[in-house]
């Protein structure tokens, strides 16, 4: 896990104050404070910020499912649907796959807040390129 959290440095997951929490081959969950970086102008959760975390988790989790130095996971899709609002304290992104294939993968991903409430739902389809 250090050598993942190593690479957040000067990216966007660092900028968010993402967090992970925890790794496997079926399960990621990462967390991120919600606050003045992750706010839109009327004082609540940014949904781009929620599409960040959702991305950044079904990429983790793409990424620890393949050989790095063959693939890349990249993106190629994702939709959310935001349930309800948050104006501060963390929430905390669960991905587990829906299809782990050999050239895409798709993650189901629930972020709740400390209460285990949902405040997003989102599926990622990642792509797994193969490096040249």
């Amino acid at each position: 896990m250090e050598r993942i959290q190593s690479q957040a440095l000067n990216t966007l997951i660092e900028a968010l104050d993402i967090q992970y929490e925890e790794l496997s081959l079926d399960r990621v969950v990462m967390t991120m404070p919600v606050g003045p970086k992750t706010r839109q102008p009327a004082g609540i959760l940014h949904g781009g910020a929620s599409v960040a975390l959702a991305e950044t988790a079904a990429s983790i989790a793409t990424a620890i499912n393949v050989d790095l130095t063959k693939y890349n996971p990249v993106g190629m899709e994702i939709n959310a649907n935001h349930i309800r609002s948050k104006k501060d304290g963390v929430v905390k992104a669960i991905a587990t796959p829906l299809h782990k294939g050999r050239t895409t993968m798709v993650w189901d991903i629930k972020i709740v807040d400390e209460d285990e409430k949902l405040i997003c739902v989102s599926r990622c389809t990642m792509a797994v390129v193969s490096k040249k």
